[in-house]
């Protein structure tokens, strides 16, 4: 096995022969292996291990354990204890997700501190068919039926090609040491469940099912390599950024692609979406339509779709399309409503009256564009609306928050500031509407 694995290092992981790395270690027998064939390759490493104070004395013991083989070993050792249970209490997790979570977080930390770029875990080739069989069950595309990835950022996981018996095999013929975690045997775990009862009855349908999951597995790699290129390339031609945290969708170009839903649903997995018939449906929904997550939110903005977090300020960059009066939006206070002809129709800066004739809906709400012209009420000609900022002393930030109200791309209103002339009510006017902004 240790010939198998030195090699497995130098054609996969070339840089863990050359650099400093650590190894996440809970003490077990797969993580003591990958200990002791590191350490026979001469290779240099740390030992991280998480405490997570569940198994009271257990705990402790393997922490025990694990400090008199760093000491014995000369090997540098980093313990951290985590409270699991509050912190699982408090974020609304179940333990294991907690116990994810602390301890990654833990890693990545210690990894950004002493600079050392890579993880090592010690997952191997039954863990990676019972993250599939879990994976299937649940329902999933290509990525969970790949199993384990072998390296996934700065973690890497060198056993993957070795079975538990494989593993099991190593430590007993080298006298290794290790702790057994208890709660491994106990089957109200899902994963125990599937390594107990589903694994073994997998394995017993033929002698090399292992071997044939790994085959499996691989050319399962080798075929998303071929879908990530796919989407890559259809990704730079279809999506676009408008700034820093708003991306453009094209929609004439996302619905030339075949099928467009696997398209979106892999660029969109990432973002928290559950909701996905409603994405799809999206792209040939009214404009406005939108869908969220808890960090994002998909918008249907004419023949675009835009994707922004939901704490930044998208309205600064779409233009809201005004299709039925009365009309009134929560984000821009702006209310729209028919008037009695006997009300009076005084205009101030923040209510204007307009005669309906002479506007063509839909009205456009949109932030004002290098070029807009209009006719300001009460003065004669045409005005830049750049050159009206410039003369009313507009700061940038006024210019960037300006909205106007817009019919067929002429300006109606600079709101809160100044009416266009030519919508005006007259003698002649027979249906006014009533324009506020709060």
């Amino acid at each position: 096995m240790i010939k198998e694995f030195q090699q497995h290092l130098q054609n996969q992981f070339p840089y863990l022969l050359q650099n400093p790395f650590y190894i996440a270690v809970s003490g077990g027998i797969d993580s003591m292996v990958l200990i002791d064939l590191c350490e026979k390759l001469n290779l240099s490493f740390e030992i991280l291990h998480c405490n997570f104070t569940l198994r009271n004395t257990e705990s402790e013991a393997e922490t025990s354990f694990l400090k008199a083989f760093a000491l014995q070993k000369n090997i540098p050792i980093h313990i951290q204890y985590f409270d699991t249970q509050s912190y699982a209490i408090n974020n609304k997790l179940s333990i294991q997700l907690a116990a994810r979570a602390l301890r990654y977080d833990w890693f990545k930390e210690q990894m950004k501190q002493n600079n050392i770029q890579y993880l090592l875990t010690a997952h191997h080739l039954n863990d990676s068919l019972e993250t599939f069989i879990i994976n299937l069950s649940r329902g999933t595309g290509l990525d969970g039926l790949i199993g384990i990835p072998q390296i996934n950022e700065s973690i890497v996981r060198p056993l993957l090609i070795f079975s538990r018996e494989q593993i099991a095999l190593y430590a007993q013929q080298n006298y290794l040491e290790w702790k057994e975690d208890s709660s491994n045997q106990s089957d109200k775990y899902l994963r125990n469940n599937i390594r107990h009862n589903i694994v073994p009855l997998l394995e017993g349908l033929h002698t090399n099912f292992l071997e044939s999951f790994h085959q499996t597995s691989l050319y399962l790699q080798h075929t998303q390599v071929l879908v990530q290129d796919a989407l890559q390339k259809a990704y730079q031609d279809v999506v676009s950024n408008v700034n820093d945290c708003v991306l453009r969708f094209d929609l004439q170009l996302l619905m030339q692609l075949k099928p467009y839903t696997l398209y979106l649903h892999y660029w969109l997995k990432d973002f928290g979406f559950t909701a996905w018939e409603d994405i799809y449906n999206l792209a040939e929904a009214q404009t406005g339509k939108k869908i969220g997550s808890p960090t994002h939110t998909l918008l249907k903005n004419r023949e675009e779709l835009l994707l922004y977090p939901n704490d930044s300020a998208i309205l600064e960059y779409i233009a809201l399309e005004i299709d039925t009066i009365p009309y009134s939006n929560e984000s821009i206070p702006i209310r729209i409503e028919f008037c009695n002809t006997s009300y009076p129709t005084i205009s101030s800066a923040n209510c204007i009256f307009v005669d309906y004739d002479k506007i063509k809906m839909p009205l456009v709400l949109r932030k004002w564009n290098e070029g807009d012209i209009f006719y300001p009420l009460g003065m004669q000609g045409k005005k830049k609306i750049s050159k009206y900022f410039k003369d009313e002393k507009y700061s940038l930030l006024e210019k960037q928050n300006q909205w106007i109200l817009c019919s067929e791309n002429q300006v109606v209103w600079l709101l809160g500031k100044r009416q266009d002339n030519r919508y005006k009510i007259t003698n002649t006017t027979k249906t006014i509407l009533k324009i506020q902004y709060k």
